[in-house]
C-alpha cells in the first residue's frame, strides 16, 4: 500500500504542540546572563535645555551613549538604532543627577567625571577620545599631538576620523582638537559652533589663527624658560613683550628653552 501523505493540518498541529512544549523549559541563568551581556542594558533619552540649544540625550547603566544638537526625536531615535542596533525610549526627563552634572560640565564647573559608554568604538577610538578628554577647558591640541600622546605618531589621519566618529562631542571635547597650522578644522555640529565654543570657553580662536598664519608653532617663556603650545595656560592671551613666537622646536631649543610638562608641545608637527 502507498504511504498517504502527512496532512498538513496534522503537522501544523504537531508543530504547534512542540513549540508549547519548548516554551515551559526554562532558560538556564547563565544563558539568560549572556542574552543581557550580548544584549547590553537598555537606553533612554531625554531633551535637555542648554545655552547651545536643546541637546538629546542617551543614557543607559553604563552612562552617556550619545548626543544631538537640535534634532527631533525621530531622526534621533533613528540614528541610534542605525548606529549602535538596539532599542531606545524616550522619557520625560534625564535623572536629575545626571542632567545637573551636563549642565555643570558645560558651564567648565569642577563636577567630577561624567560615565560614558563607548562600547561600540574600537580601542584606537576609544584612545583617542580618552585623551582628548585631558584637554583643559580653554585649550586646545593639535591632532598631531593626540596621535603622538597615544604612541601612533603617524596615524593623524586617523585620529581625525575617531574624532568625527565621536558619539558624545561637547561632552567629549573633541571641539577642542585643532590643526597643526591652528586652523579649527572641522566639527560634527559645524565650524561656526566649534568656533563659538572655544571662544565661550577661552581658546580664543581668531588670536589661534591668527598666530598660526603667521606660522607660530610655540610660546617661549623665557622667564622660566619653557616653550609651550599657545593656548597653554592661557599664553596667547597674556600681553606680554617677553613671550617668544617660536616657529619650531629647533627655534625653541636654540633659545635656552625646554618643552613644558603641562602641554608636552615637542613632535607635534
Amino acid at each position: 500500500m502507498t504511504p498517504q501523505k502527512n496532512n498538513p493540518l496534522t503537522e501544523a498541529r504537531h508543530r504547534l504542540r512542540e513549540l508549547r512544549a519548548l516554551s515551559t523549559v526554562s532558560a538556564p541563568p547563565s544563558l539568560l546572563e549572556n542574552v543581557r551581556t550580548q544584549l547590553g542594558p537598555g537606553d533612554s533619552y531625554a531633551v535637555l535645555q542648554t545655552p547651545l540649544g536643546a541637546l538629546l540625550v542617551a543614557y543607559n547603566d553604563i552612562g552617556i551613549s550619545t548626543i544631538r544638537l537640535d534634532t527631533t526625536p525621530h531622526d534621533f531615535e533613528r540614528a541610534f538604532r542605525l548606529r549602535f542596533a538596539r532599542p531606545i525610549r524616550q522619557v520625560q526627563a534625564l535623572p536629575p543627577p545626571l542632567a545637573d552634572a551636563i549642565q555643570a560640565h558645560m558651564r567648565g564647573e569642577q563636577a567630577g567625571e561624567l560615565p560614558f559608554d563607548l562600547r561600540s568604538l574600537k580601542p584606537f577610538e576609544r584612545a583617542v577620545l580618552h585623551k582628548a578628554l585631558e584637554i583643559p577647558r580653554g585649550e586646545v591640541r593639535p591632532y598631531a599631538w593626540i596621535a603622538r600622546e597615544i604612541g601612533r605618531p603617524q596615524a593623524v589621519r586617523a585620529v581625525g576620523t575617531a574624532l568625527g566618529n565621536n558619539p558624545v562631542p561637547l561632552l567629549i571635547p573633541c571641539h577642542r582638537v585643532v590643526r597643526s597650522d591652528y586652523r579649527i578644522g572641522d566639527y560634527i555640529f559645524g565650524q561656526a559652533l566649534k568656533r563659538a565654543v572655544l571662544d565661550e570657553e577661552g581658546a580664543a580662536p581668531d588670536i589661534l589663527e591668527e598666530l598660526g598664519r603667521a606660522g607660530v608653532r610655540y610660546l617661549g617663556d623665557p622667564s622660566d624658560g619653557t616653550f609651550c603650545l599657545p593656548t597653554c595656560a592661557g599664553m596667547h592671551r597674556r600681553n606680554d613683550p617677553q613671550l617668544l613666537k617660536l616657529h619650531s622646536e629647533h627655534e625653541a631649543t636654540n633659545a635656552g628653552l625646554a618643552p613644558c610638562d603641562a602641554c608636552r608641545p615637542t613632535l607635534i608637527t
